[in-house]
């Protein structure tokens, strides 16, 4: 063997090598896109790297961050959400109407409105087999349907959300970190938890990985499904909830943008659409990812149908990137 050949061979073993281990160590190589994307960025912002700069990135992650849980836990299963930015947005108008109650009441009735609305889900995909994709899509129809007669009608003027929610979605405490993030914190310690401590959560992996086995092993698997899917309208509801603290007043439009994003940062936090494989701690990378993108992209001042191309285009990089990482490990 020559040198050369030696050389070239020695250098393909240690690539080889570098690719296992961070097909090995999925969460190093986001930690890796998250860092260089964030410095680009305050390379071509330099305000970005200041406090405010990074709070306002932190207040659009939070309630990406929680829409992403649900669609978490829902494609660790098999499954997936496209009602969530629906359910956000009538969570919110519904927290909105109730504002004058005060803010306990309205948050409580934008939860229960998110619960609702997961559970309808859940029985459809969980007890009538209607597929997820088919489910989700035509209830984020029925809910834009609804909420645009009622926000004529029963929801008319719920527009202004109460002070305390207005704190809780565009405030932060001691004027740095913001108090969406707080509550962004407390969801992703329960989700993780529920997740790798919780017979619950091993048994939404085992469903995602193999239903039929689970089925013969004499799980209820429904019974899973629908508690995973009552699961992500509440914290589809808490997101919507945050959204409209941070804006101060709801509309139709609320939450319509989180839609691809929320799946976006699960499947480039390395949770599988088939099921089984993942968690919500790539996620959060992932919400955070394409949090510092936008604010890149706004940065430099793209127009909307480029920065639909740019965005795309990475988010698919990354998610190709991580799917090949997979497959050598």
């Amino acid at each position: 063997m020559s040198g050369e050949t030696r050389i070239v061979t020695g250098r393909a073993y240690r690539a080889g090598k570098a690719q296992t281990w961070l097909a090995q160590n999925p969460l190093i190589a986001l930690v890796i896109v998250f860092i260089a994307l964030f410095l680009v960025t305050g390379a071509v912002q330099p305000n970005f790297l200041s406090v405010n700069g990074v709070r306002n990135t932190l207040l659009q992650a939070a309630p990406l961050g929680i829409l992403a849980a649900a669609q978490t836990v829902l494609m660790l299963t098999g499954g997936i959400d496209l009602s969530v930015t629906m359910i956000a947005t009538g969570a919110a108008y519904v927290a909105a109407n109730q504002s004058p109650n005060g803010a306990g009441v309205a948050i409580l009735a934008g939860v229960l409105v998110g619960l609702l609305i997961g559970s309808i889900n859940g029985v459809g995909v969980a007890v009538f087999r209607v597929n997820p994709l088919i489910m989700t899509l035509a209830m984020s129809g029925i809910l834009l349907g609804l909420f645009t007669a009622w926000t004529q009608t029963v929801l008319a003027g719920s527009t202004q959300v109460a002070p305390f929610i207005k704190l809780l979605g565009g405030g932060a405490w001691m004027g740095s970190v913001p108090y969406s993030v707080l509550v962004w914190g407390g969801v992703a310690l329960v989700v993780i938890w529920l997740l790798r401590r919780s017979g619950w959560g091993r048994l939404i992996y085992a469903i995602g990985d193999n239903e039929i086995a689970v089925r013969l092993a004499g799980v209820r698997v429904w019974q899973v499904r629908l508690s995973a899917y009552m699961l992500s309208g509440v914290l589809a509801a808490i997101a919507g909830i945050l959204l409209g603290g941070r804006t101060g007043a709801v509309d139709l439009q609320l939450a319509g943008a989180f839609l691809l994003p929320s799946v976006a940062a699960a499947v480039i936090g390395g949770t599988s659409i088939f099921g089984g494989v993942g968690g919500y701690t790539g996620t959060i990378l992932g919400a955070l990812i394409l949090s510092v993108l936008n604010s890149l992209l706004t940065f430099l001042n793209v127009g909307q149908a480029i920065q639909q191309m740019v965005y795309g285009a990475i988010v698919l990089a990354l998610a190709w990137g991580y799917a090949s990482l997979t497959r050598r490990s």
